[in-house]
């Protein structure tokens, strides 16, 4: 059963892979994923702590939940050892080398869905947006084949829990 989950996940990533390079994606999604660097959740951490009234309870509940997640994430990343799609295809040619050899789960979509799920506690007006924009820079590490879907998944998994387990602390 798990082995008909990953042929799929991987014939998942290999139809999204060639529809991105078909339709010519690979620079805006490269965009959308620089967006899910780090330091622009922190940038936007701090924007938001010296301008709005709530800015330091997201800043808390982000933070905190940023400091949950990552020791889980480098756990399972260093348990599960699965290797990147652009490391198991060398016929296939990617735009960037990724920061380490591992994929599940995925660091971009733990910490854009730690901030989705945060302001979604914190500012229930952007819930949509905020869940709109991590879906994309999910997306975005499939279309530069640095990920698979299920690393993806897990990472979604991974960021929305970790805030729900903080918020329910805090």
């Amino acid at each position: 059963m798990f082995e008909m989950i990953l042929q799929l996940d991987k014939l998942a990533f290999s139809q999204v892979n060639k529809l991105a390079h078909r339709y010519q994606l690979m620079k805006v999604f490269s965009m959308v994923s620089i967006i899910g660097n780090g330091p622009a959740y922190l940038y936007l951490m701090v924007l938001l702590q010296l301008s709005h009234p709530k800015g330091q309870v997201l800043f808390n509940l982000a933070g905190s939940s940023l400091l949950l997640a990552f020791p889980l994430y480098f756990l399972c990343k260093n348990i599960s050892r699965r290797r990147r799609p652009c490391h198991e295809n060398e016929f296939m040619t990617f735009p960037f080398e990724p920061s380490d050899r591992f994929s599940l789960p995925s660091g971009h979509a733990t910490a854009a869905f730690v901030m989705a799920t945060s302001v979604s506690y914190v500012f229930p007006s952007l819930t949509a947006l905020a869940y709109l924009c991590a879906f994309f820079i999910g997306c975005s590490r499939v279309i530069l084949g640095v990920h698979y879907p299920l690393d993806i998944i897990a990472g979604s998994f991974l960021g929305t829990l970790s805030v729900h387990l903080i918020h329910s602390i805090i």
